[in-house]
């Protein structure tokens, strides 16, 4: 037994010994090879952290080498920070002596945090180097951050060490009240487009008072975050049509991350909300991406919603949550909702004209249209929807139904399609007998439907379903579908509607190659 455990012991020894062929190494050479020669990362804001990027350093040489040192140009000072092999060096700045064996790599990452201060002046880059050993030796890898100033709104803190919070019913959340004297950015009811704004917390426009929008504003939500009209109070969003793909006109809300890796991400904050009470809301050219919720409409103390040339793209949730709303809507564009792309519930009063509502959500329960008169466990549960008017509308999606229409009685349901292509399966024949859905038979309903099925295909040929672009061509099957008598003169991006008109909120163009 003695000799068996001796023998384990020494086992152990030279196992350990044979992997430790790091401490003969040989001074790096120079000839260090690199994935990428400059590393770019992407526009941040002043003060708010990158993403991590990743190079890969590697060591096409047969012997294990040792760099003296791996570290950023500008030292200690740098408003860049690394990790090499899982190591933190000194602050993430200055690394000694990092071994890597022959034909293997190791990794770094890098991230920032830099302020427009940092930057240069006339390009707003903020710029540094990974320096790789020094003398003969020196090897280099750039970086390379646009830096953008902005304005920041944010719950106050106060003396106590408490902050700023809103009621919402019983409950306080983070957030605060906009405020049109405040002693650092004046009149916080007033975005202009001479800076972006990044909003902390909800942003609550207080009774009484409008938040207007100019052209061109640029509305960035941090995580959990969003914009509150409280009762009288109103929304004004006054974009234009843009010349150029840049939309300097349009009014843009998305999240405050601007690395391409975040373009499309659902859900990065929370929801434009139009409370019960809220009133006399305008919105014109106004484009919201990667909400939970795009718009939460309540009732708008009986004054119309007008959305006007609006895009609302990958909603974790909903696009349009509309309750017991009024809302005249044209031209717009609604894609990719994990649930519905536009959902009237709790009844209300609702026109839409040469709109696109789309949902390409990767799931079977999506649908595009969604509208009821009820809410279930609400006092009363059912309200009357009066109207839910749609004319010269595309309604489509990756499911086999993308519009539902769900009534209890006790309440008024009155609805009706003029000129609508709509996606609607009845495989196994649960709707032929459905009074809501008699789309050939029904003339109070259904005027000029175009169903989009297996036997009858009526593809609306989308140009690029998953980059948002719903423009169409002459070869889909809403192009001169359309009614003169719901003519909206120009489409969503400006241009001029020709008779018969198009389907949905573009005039047909032809596709860039």
């Amino acid at each position: 037994m003695r000799q068996f455990t001796f023998l384990f012991f020494i086992g152990i020894l030279i196992t350990i010994s044979s992997c430790r062929t790091d401490f003969e190494t040989v001074a790096s050479t120079g000839d260090l090879k690199f994935s990428r020669d400059t590393i770019y990362l992407d526009t941040v804001f002043t003060n708010i952290g990158s993403s991590t990027y990743t190079l890969k350093v590697y060591n096409h040489s047969k012997n294990d080498i040792t760099i003296p040192t791996i570290q950023l140009g500008k030292g200690l000072n740098s408003k860049y920070r690394m990790t090499v092999d899982g190591m933190q060096g000194n602050q993430g700045k200055i690394f000694n002596n990092v071994n890597l064996l022959a034909k293997d790599s190791l990794y770094i990452f890098i991230e920032t945090t830099a302020n427009i201060v940092d930057a240069n002046p006339t390009d707003f880059l903020y710029t540094d180097q990974i320096l790789f050993d020094g003398g003969t030796n020196l090897q280099k890898v750039e970086l390379v951050t646009l830096i953008q100033d902005a304005i920041f709104l944010y719950p106050k803190k106060f003396g106590d060490g408490t902050t700023e919070t809103l009621p919402i019913g019983d409950e306080e959340i983070y957030g605060f009240f906009l405020d049109e004297n405040d002693p650092v950015n004046g009149n916080e009811l007033k975005f202009t487009n001479k800076k972006p704004y990044v909003v902390y917390g909800y942003a609550a426009v207080p009774s009484g008072k409008t938040v207007t929008f100019d052209p061109g504003a640029r509305v960035h939500f941090h995580a959990f975050s969003g914009l509150i009209l409280a009762a009288n109070a109103s929304l004004n969003v006054n974009g234009t049509t843009s010349t150029t793909d840049n939309l300097e006109n349009e009014v843009i809300f998305e999240g405050d991350r601007l690395e391409p890796d975040f373009s499309d991400v659902p859900g990065q904050w929370g929801a434009i909300w139009l409370t019960d009470g809220s009133t006399n809301h305008k919105i014109n050219h106004l484009t919201i991406k990667n909400s939970t919720i795009g718009l939460l409409i309540q009732n708008n103390n009986g004054t119309t919603v007008d959305i006007k040339n609006t895009q609302i793209y990958n909603s974790s949730i909903y696009g349009v949550r509309a309750q017991t709303a009024k809302i005249n809507g044209e031209n717009l564009v609604i894609n990719s909702a994990g649930k519905a792309s536009l959902f009237c519930e709790y009844g209300g009063d609702y026109k839409f004209t040469h709109c696109t509502f789309n949902n390409n959500w990767p799931s079977s329960s999506q649908v595009a249209v969604y509208v009821n008169n009820y809410f279930n466990g609400a006092t009363p549960e059912v309200k009357d929807l009066k109207a839910a008017t749609f004319n010269n509308c595309i309604i489509y999606g990756s499911y086999s139904n993308e519009m539902i229409l769900k009534k209890k009685t006790g309440a008024a349901f009155v609805y009706q399609f003029n000129n609508c292509l709509i996606k609607f399966e009845n495989t196994s024949n649960d709707f032929t007998n459905d009074p809501d859905y008699q789309f050939a038979t029904d003339p109070v309903h259904y005027n000029n439907i175009l169903l989009s099925n297996t036997v009858v295909k009526n593809d609306p040929k989308f140009f690029k379903v998953a980059e948002n672009k719903l423009n169409i061509d002459n070869t889909s099957a809403a192009f001169a579908k359309g009614n003169a008598t719901y003519l909206v003169p120009l489409d969503v991006i400006g241009n001029t509607r020709t008779l018969p008109p198009d389907l949905g909120a573009y005039q047909n163009k032809t596709f860039p190659k």
